[in-house]
């Protein structure tokens, strides 16, 4: 007969059963690893193709503006003038929302505006969508047969709200990570475009001189800048390439930088002065916010503390009285 005898065991749990997944779980890691590494891109492709396709295009417009139209230029999709005109159709397409979805896609760092109409699209279909299928798990095939009406009720308006809250929420948290990682080479980009403008360089040659000593280190900002280089040289106002910068990110800071190169090239003040004044200030800012932070800390550690490190602490101060007291009272006299 067979050796059927149970292995070794620990705390209850089959050593050679745990040994085994917990190999396969490293085994599977591996491959993942290898297959992250093997197939890795370059982060910055994406984005000089982007910046490329944005130089031809205002290359094209300014070479065919007298002659012809633009629809070579403007990136167009079957499926997204399909959502267009069924929008149209049902008269819920509004230019002032279409505008407003469009800057948010800009500051989210996604360049082509047509996508404005299908996020509009799914602000109206998905709370459909996922409201009918949380009508259809609640009541229909009675997923949950222990809830009561009230937690049905709850789960079905929950599900309708997050689909129409959901794109929003989506928009909202890449343009809240893009403007963080903007702001914090912010101050970076300030000195190294304070060190091209006393080297002699134009604007122009000092944002893309600055995109490309930045691209690394900060792509988001690199992107903007090497984007605003390319508007500023193929632009016919060079104020509207500073604005479209505005435009694109929302920080005040950035708006500070624009205004301050408008008048700049209004008024032909000395460039490098007024960037070293607005660097000073931007990384005085940046110490206050982490002076702020570290000010906030003591609250944050309260609870903490008292969930975890205190009741530890008393148990290694008092546990050892508390095992002599106990021998004391349970020995026999």
């Amino acid at each position: 007969m067979l050796n059927t005898a149970p292995g070794p065991t620990l705390l209850g749990f089959d050593v050679i059963l745990v040994g085994s997944i917990l190999a396969g779980i490293a085994a599977l890691a591996v491959m993942l690893a290898i297959y992250a590494a093997v197939t890795v891109k370059d982060p910055m492709a994406k984005r000089v193709k982007s910046l490329t396709a944005r130089r031809e295009e205002l290359k094209a417009g300014i070479v065919a503006a007298a002659t012809k139209k633009r629809q070579s230029v403007v990136r167009k999709s079957d499926t997204t003038d399909r959502i267009k005109g069924t929008l149209q159709s049902l008269q819920v397409l509004q230019d002032s929302q279409v505008k407003q979805v469009q800057q948010k896609l800009a500051q989210a760092g996604y360049r082509n505006k047509e996508w404005a109409v299908a996020v509009i699209f799914a602000r109206m279909v998905l709370p459909v969508v996922l409201g009918l299928w949380a009508a259809t798990m609640v009541y229909w095939l009675d997923a949950f047969p222990e809830w009561g009406s009230f937690k049905r009720f709850m789960f079905f308006a929950g599900a309708v709200l997050a689909g129409y809250k959901g794109p929003d929420i989506f928009l909202a948290n890449q343009i809240s990570k893009r403007t963080k990682a903007i702001r914090r080479g912010l101050p970076d980009a300030l000195d190294l475009l304070v060190i091209c403008a006393e080297a002699g360089l134009t604007v122009d040659a000092a944002f893309n001189r600055v995109a490309k000593e930045l691209g690394r280190a900060y792509p988001e900002l690199g992107d903007e800048f090497a984007l605003t280089a390319i508007e500023l040289s193929f632009l016919t106002e060079r104020r509207q390439a500073f604005e479209n910068f505005a435009y694109r990110v929302n920080l005040e800071s950035v708006r500070g930088v624009v205004t301050t190169m408008i008048q700049t090239e209004r008024y032909g003040t000395p460039l490098a002065s007024a960037l070293r004044v607005l660097s000073a200030e931007f990384r005085n800012e940046r110490m206050m916010r982490a002076e702020e932070k570290a000010a906030r800390l003591p609250a944050i550690m309260t609870v903490p503390l008292i969930l975890f490190i205190l009741p530890v602490l008393f148990i290694v101060i008092l546990g050892p009285a508390a095992c002599s007291i106990s021998d004391a009272f349970s020995s026999p006299r």
